[in-house]
């Protein structure tokens, strides 16, 4: 019997994610979003489209959340982006009201599925979706760790005029300002990174991939970045999916690693079909410490601004 993975939220993070999923031939695909008629219409536009990928699979669009029954993985794309006058508080208790009645829809009908949340603020909403479903640890991350350390890759190929596959890259802590690349773990076909670029590109570039969707942002003036979100997403999908232990940055619940507890924070794991396999802890030094340290607290403060009853 073929994969299921249902994406909650329609919209364009969603729908690219659906488009890659079924490009691939992973998964049968469902779109879940409350605005009738959107999720099934994409659904039937990529059905259409599907004969020309030489890929067999099924998509469908719902507006109901029990469409997520008998998910293996269900991807959390739903939700507001922060629009002017608009503060922190507000999109986190704004997309706290998205996230959580998903998070009970997943609990009740798909009991058994890994959970990849892409919803902002990521981290926060990666541990309330946790929190909500009782779900263990293993089977509900964040999706952020990925799509920074990619940014990071296509920035420093931009810069030397390399493949980015042949980018290695390593972003932790949460998906914002305080995100910490790390250029000590960074390489190209194995090179180390300081070896091709001085210490000061190297900061810029590093500063450009916290900047990178605000970049996308005012560039579109009207948007946010979705198609680097969707494949980043998908990239975890497929390593659940296939068990393919993937040694990835993803955004985990932390019980005592890197010194932290109960908050969720991009870290390096095994990513493979039991969700979060192993939480690898990297020997940091005293300033890549502290900023990881100071990225935590800025999540577990935000995690106390929403003050959510679960």
């Amino acid at each position: 019997m073929k994969n299921k993975v249902t994406v909650i939220g329609a919209g364009n993070v969603g729908a690219s994610t659906a488009l890659y999923i079924a490009e691939r031939g992973l998964a049968d695909v469902t779109l879940v979003d409350i605005v009738e008629g959107m999720p099934q219409g994409k659904a039937l536009d990529l059905q259409q489209a599907a004969p020309l990928w030489h890929r067999g699979g099924r998509l469908m669009g719902a507006s109901d959340l029990s469409a997520v029954a008998g998910s293996d993985v269900v991807v959390m794309t739903a939700g507001f982006p922060r629009k002017p006058g608009m503060s922190r508080t507000d999109l986190l208790k704004a997309n706290a009201d998205i996230v959580r009645p998903a998070a009970e829809a997943v609990k009740k009908h798909a009991p058994n599925a890994c959970v990849v949340v892409v919803t902002n603020p990521l981290d926060v909403m990666s541990w309330l979706f946790w929190k909500v479903s009782g779900f263990p640890q293993q089977r509900v991350m964040g999706m952020a760790g990925i799509l920074d350390s990619t940014r990071f890759r296509a920035f420093l190929a931009m810069e030397l005029n390399v493949s980015g596959a042949d980018v290695q890259a390593m972003v932790l802590g949460g998906h914002g300002d305080s995100m910490v690349p790390l250029p000590r773990f960074t390489t190209v076909s194995g090179v180390p990174i300081g070896e091709l670029l001085p210490p000061d590109r190297i900061a810029a570039i590093a500063q450009r991939t916290r900047d990178g969707g605000a970049e996308i942002v005012k560039l579109l003036k009207t948007g946010s970045a979705y198609y680097a979100p969707a494949m980043s997403a998908v990239e975890m999908v497929e390593a659940i999916l296939t068990d393919q232990k993937r040694l990835v940055p993803c955004s985990v619940l932390l019980q005592g690693e890197y010194g932290m507890r109960d908050i969720f924070l991009g870290v390096p794991i095994v990513l493979g079909g039991k969700g979060v396999e192993k939480i690898v802890e990297l020997k940091l030094t005293a300033e890549e410490s502290a900023a990881l340290q100071k990225s935590g607290k800025d999540v577990e403060s935000s995690i106390a601004e929403l003050s959510v009853a679960v």
